[in-house]
């Protein structure tokens, strides 16, 4: 007994002398009921960038990356150093973090910082998701020179999915920003045109090819149009179409023409006939008509917008008689404005038929949207200007009124307006810039901020009809902030323009409110939005966006959601509702901060916040129909549809949102 105690005396002597290995954390999880998270997340809110610093060097990566990815929304360039640290960190997840925070500041300093953190030696793909995001980020900041530097890289594999991922997102967001080479966009060609290639990378390739302006692709016609027969994947498919309209060739016409009927996904569908614009009308136009009857409404709205776009004084009298055999009330104004736009002017008899059914719509409906719809089909003869400002004026529907002025905006971007209106054009410019005036002082949001758009218009020259601009300062001091601060921003920049000042910043919107914690521990992650379409069920991402979840569950949990319509929906691109004037211009009396994250809208069904730029952020959201990358770390992502995308799909504008309910 004594030779065992003895024994065990000396074996805790022993382990008392050896000193504690400290466990090394090495992956980042973050939790919404940790306290040290949330201390950072309302750090990020505030903007209190000394208080972030610390956690840079914290021991546990939760922290550093949540650091880090903070100031992804900040976007302090004083903070680039600090941030460059990072970039060495042990975690990949932490580097990515840095990198995609330093990109998403857009300074040329970013570049070189870059750079110089890219792990080339990281064969054993330590920190391949870091140097993806490296190449990312590079797309955002650098410089032309780097943009060769990113498309010389040709050791990348099919295999390495990852790294090839980060050299095409580069080159994107390089052409985002208008900056291209031949070089790169041969390397886009042949990436999505290999079907050994994966189909992420596909994806952003054909992205870039369809979002970088001014591409001359022509010299690819033949190999796009057969990449995009042969594409299974509508994601890039539908990027394909807008990518071999841009070639203005024979055979991209002949493939968009003779497939159109036969296309099964109507997201193709829509931006096939986009990418018909690109051709002689007579070549396309029964492709076009065709697709008029399509059972997709989206679909046949693109169809009637093409002909609106894109017509001819020859067949103005068919849009006429298309519009008669249209089922739906928005179809038939398209082509009744198509009709009006082109027909010729000796068809008195017919041009006054048709403003009369667009005037019956208009004053018959009990639909403000369609009424809306009705007045931006008048707008496509220039003298109904004084009756839309009359209907308009006078509507209770926001969303009429709103319209009215897009609706004066669409007569006065008429290039052939002075020639339209003869010895009466300055006199019709003095009518409508007076309207404007009038209400600009009536104090709606909607109004003011279109009317300012308008009113910067600088061929009408609409600062000759005013003594005086003291009505926009008076204006000005009487919007509410940050409630109707796009529409502050809109008038205040029309105000410079008109005194010949420099365009003013936006104006900066103090930390006003601070996240719901407590609504976030005790919620559940998804939600079911009912419409009178179906519904919706989606899956919240709080631990990356929680001052947009925990908004969205509150302003459900008061029921403000119900009733509320979507407003704005774009074929092929987003439904956008939670706006309590349901014209685009309602908020409440506070905005949340934009949270961006290195998601990306790679899919349909993504749910983003809408915003007027960054932090305007309040009670609008929307839904992706496809992928959008180019709203990519500019749009907060907060959520993603788990159930119901066919409801999504089936949502036209107006359509109401009847309860979401919290799961």
């Amino acid at each position: 007994m004594n030779r065992l105690l003895i024994f065990l005396s000396f074996l805790v002597s022993f382990t008392a002398c050896v000193p504690f290995e400290e466990q090394v954390l090495t992956e980042v999880n973050l939790k919404l009921d940790d306290p040290v998270f949330q201390k950072i997340r309302n750090f990020q809110d505030q903007g209190l960038v000394d208080s972030l610093y610390p956690y840079f060097r914290h021991d546990d990566p939760s922290y550093r990356y949540a650091a880090a990815n903070a100031f992804a929304s900040i976007q302090d360039s004083t903070a680039l150093d600090s941030l460059a640290w990072l970039l060495k960190d042990r975690i990949d997840m932490v580097r990515e973090a840095a990198a995609f925070a330093i990109g998403q500041t857009g300074t040329l300093k970013g570049e070189v910082l870059l750079m110089q953190a890219f792990d080339q030696a990281d064969t054993a793909g330590l920190f391949k998701n870091a140097n993806a995001a490296i190449l990312e980020a590079i797309g955002k900041c650098g410089t032309e020179s780097m943009l060769e530097n990113l498309t010389s890289i040709s050791t990348y594999t099919p295999t390495d999915t990852t790294l090839l991922l980060g050299q095409c997102y580069g080159v994107y967001r390089f052409g985002l920003r208008n900056v291209y080479t031949q070089k790169g966009t041969d390397l886009m060609v042949r990436y999505v045109s290999q079907d050994k290639y994966p189909a992420e990378v596909r994806l952003v390739a054909a992205n870039y090819l369809y979002r970088t302006p001014e591409l001359n692709l022509t010299p690819h016609a033949e190999v796009l149009v057969t990449a995009f027969t042969k594409e299974k994947d509508p994601n890039i498919r539908m990027a394909l179409a807008i990518a071999i309209g841009k070639t203005k060739s024979d055979i991209a016409r002949d493939a968009l023409t003779g497939l159109l009927g036969a296309e099964q996904d109507y997201r193709v569908q829509c931006n096939m006939i986009r990418a018909l614009a690109n051709f002689d009308y007579t070549t396309v136009k029964e492709a076009v008509q065709a697709a008029l009857k399509n059972n997709n409404q989206h679909v046949a709205k693109v169809a009637a917008q093409f002909f609106r776009n894109s017509g001819t004084a020859e067949d103005g009298r068919f849009y006429y008689d298309w519009a008669q055999d249209s089922v739906s009330p928005y179809i038939k104004l398209q082509l009744l404005a198509a009709a009006q736009k082109y027909l010729p002017n000796y068809f008195e008899a017919t041009k006054g038929q048709i403003n009369y059914e667009a005037r019956r719509i208009f004053e018959n409906t009990n639909d403000p949207y369609l009424a809306a719809a009705a007045l931006d089909a008048l707008s496509e003869f220039g003298w109904n200007f004084r009756y839309i400002i009359e209907k308009s004026t006078i509507s209770d529907f926001p969303i009429v009124r709103t319209a009215g002025i897009r609706a004066l905006s669409t007569i006065c971007s008429n290039e052939n307006f002075d020639q339209f209106f003869g010895l009466g054009s300055k006199t019709v410019k003095r009518e409508i810039a007076l309207s404007l005036k009038e209400g600009i002082n009536n104090g709606d949001p909607g109004i003011i901020a279109e009317g300012a758009i308008l009113l910067r218009d600088p061929k009408m020259e609409f600062g000759q009809f005013f003594d005086s601009l003291t009505f926009m300062q008076n204006a000005l001091t009487k919007l509410s902030l940050p409630k109707e601060i796009e529409s502050y921003n809109e008038l205040n920049k029309t105000y410079a323009f008109l005194s010949g000042q420099p365009e003013p910043a936006p104006q900066a919107i103090a930390f006003n409110h601070p996240i719901n914690w407590d609504i976030l521990l005790t919620t559940g992650q998804t939600a079911t939005i009912k419409t009178d379409k179906g519904e919706i069920e989606i899956t919240f991402y709080p631990t990356v966006a929680p001052g947009s979840v925990s908004n969205f569950y509150t302003l459900a949990k008061d029921g403000f959601f119900n009733g509320k319509n979507f407003h704005r929906v774009v074929p092929n691109f987003v439904i956008q509702g939670g706006c309590p004037r349901g014209d685009g211009y309602g908020s409440l009396d506070y905005t949340i901060r934009s949270e961006f994250s290195d998601l990306h809208y790679n899919e349909g069904g993504y749910m983003g916040m809408a915003s007027a730029g960054k932090h305007t952020e309040g009670t609008q959201f929307f839904i992706t129909h496809s992928p959008t990358l180019h709203l990519d770390g500019r749009y907060t992502i907060f959520g993603k549809v788990s159930k119901g995308m066919d409801v999504v799909h089936k949502i036209m504008e107006g359509d109401k949102i009847t309860a979401v309910t919290l799961n």
